[in-house]
């Protein structure tokens, strides 16, 4: 099987960025957006769900980190979609339970071609590092609205806020892993419109 990657790079006068992923890796990240705990977050995401995944961004990061992770879900939603091409005989759905010693995170989606955010957290922390708490749903907003991605993401239990955002992040890659497998049984987009875009 070939593997299916995509590009995308955009550049601003605020973020310069370029992001390149691979849906059927091995899990291995080589991300620099100039915040720690992002970087650990977005190799988080790549190492649970398989995908080998190349980030790079300079940002203006003497203003705060909102732009940077903001415009990295741009690029990453569009090399997504890159990736996924026209989605002829993936699963289209995926959803997790993910635990993380005392938090619980669910995440459900549908690569449907119909950009819609549910996200349920309550952090109780501004910061988790250098990165902002309320920049993690302005990321996922943006990944599922550059991708056309239906993304539901909610924090069952949890006190810890690296552990809430890791959940998060990990079960974004594990649900993203399990819709965009190709499915042996079908070779077509599973859609009755005959269509997912």
């Amino acid at each position: 099987m070939d593997c299916r990657t995509g590009k995308c790079s955009r550049k601003t006068n605020e973020t310069d960025i370029c992001i390149t992923i691979n849906l059927d890796g091995q899990g291995n990240g080589q991300i620099d957006t100039g915040i720690g705990f992002f970087d650990h977050m977005l190799n988080s995401f790549a190492r649970h769900g398989l995908f080998d995944l190349e980030i790079k961004v300079k940002g203006d990061l003497d203003i705060d980190c909102h732009h940077t992770v903001e415009d990295t879900g741009i690029v990453l939603g569009k090399a997504i979609a890159d990736a996924l091409g026209d989605k002829k005989g993936i699963n289209r759905y995926g959803d997790i339970l993910l635990p993380m010693d005392e938090s619980l995170a669910l995440c459900a989606i549908d690569l449907s071609g119909r950009a819609f955010l549910v996200f349920n957290c309550d952090f109780t922390a501004e910061s988790v590092g250098d990165l902002k708490t309320e920049m993690i749903k302005e990321f996922f907003y943006a990944v599922s609205s550059s991708s056309g991605m239906n993304l539901h993401l909610k924090m069952l239990d949890g006190s810890n806020n690296h552990h809430m955002a890791e959940a998060l992040f990990k079960g974004f890659g594990r649900a993203l892993s399990m819709a965009t497998q190709k499915n042996p049984r079908l070779n077509q987009v599973w859609s009755t419109k005959g269509s997912l875009s």
